[in-house]
């Protein structure tokens, strides 16, 4: 089988694309860019090294991956983008390669539904089966853990994480990080319960929901501080291991959480 490359497009000597991949007009793949097979990418798309895009992956018309961050402090240093399998990224998406200042690597995993007009900035790290409706902006150092579901121009405050299953709503301003589960909204983003018709539609068990429910009122509602609820919430993770999810993302969080 043959490459499928457009005579218009502009490929590096120096990029690896593998013999089934797809390219659309006016497409620029520079050096140090590599393509996994069955990968799509439209027309009018820039890829710029170095940049590992896996397979599976359909990138449409006007997409810009791989260009330098966007920090006074780069220096052209080797820094990279990662895109795993199964993505479908939409029309004029922004992801930008790392810095030396953090890993060195923006990442995204397999299975992610990224809508037009996403930017994900240096040094984030993107789970999997995660969605991001359009117009959503990611600042540097984020991290979107599992099946995490962003909203219509949801923006993402440097350094924050947004735990899995979390979903936010159309606007939302995040400036502080989102436990796993959580419902949020607002500017700045404030809690509103928990993400239940998602997790039903993962088949989390009724049984599972109502514990993860439990769990939210421990941390929101029982007048808690923040430390007391992580010891009542690790007492519950013997009788629902779904909660064990929730007390390692507390654990791990640097920003304080949305509350």
């Amino acid at each position: 089988m043959t490459t499928k490359i457009h005579p218009t497009a502009i490929i590096d000597p120096k990029a690896e694309l593998d013999s089934s991949v797809e390219i659309g007009a006016y497409t620029t793949v520079g050096a140090g860019v590599r393509v996994g097979a069955d990968t799509r990418i439209g027309s009018h798309v820039v890829l710029e090294g170095p940049t590992t895009i896996g397979k599976h992956n359909q990138i449409f018309q006007f997409s810009s991956l791989g260009a330098q961050p966007q920090d006074k402090k780069y220096r052209d240093e080797p820094t990279t983008l990662e895109i795993g399998d199964n993505n479908t990224i939409r029309e004029f998406c922004t992801f930008n390669r790392g810095t030396i200042q953090d890993k060195g690597t923006t990442k995204i995993g397999n299975d992610n539904w990224i809508m037009a007009y996403v930017h994900i900035a240096h040094d984030c790290v993107i789970g999997n089966n995660t969605i991001m409706a359009n117009n959503s902006s990611l600042a540097g150092h984020v991290d979107i853990h599992d099946f995490a579901i962003l909203g219509g121009f949801t923006l993402i405050h440097q350094f924050c994480k947004v735990g899995a299953h979390v979903i936010t709503a159309v606007g939302s301003v995040v400036f502080k990080d989102i436990p796993p589960y959580v419902t949020a909204s607002g500017y700045d983003a404030q809690p509103h319960g928990i993400n239940s018709e998602g997790l039903k539609r993962r088949g989390f068990s009724p049984e599972s929901i109502l514990e993860i429910k439990r769990a939210y009122k421990v941390l929101y509602r029982n007048s808690l501080t923040l430390e007391e609820a992580k010891l009542e919430l690790a007492s519950m993770k013997g009788r629902c291991s779904e909660i064990g999810l929730l007390t390692d993302f507390l654990d791990i969080s640097t920003r304080g959480i949305i509350r």
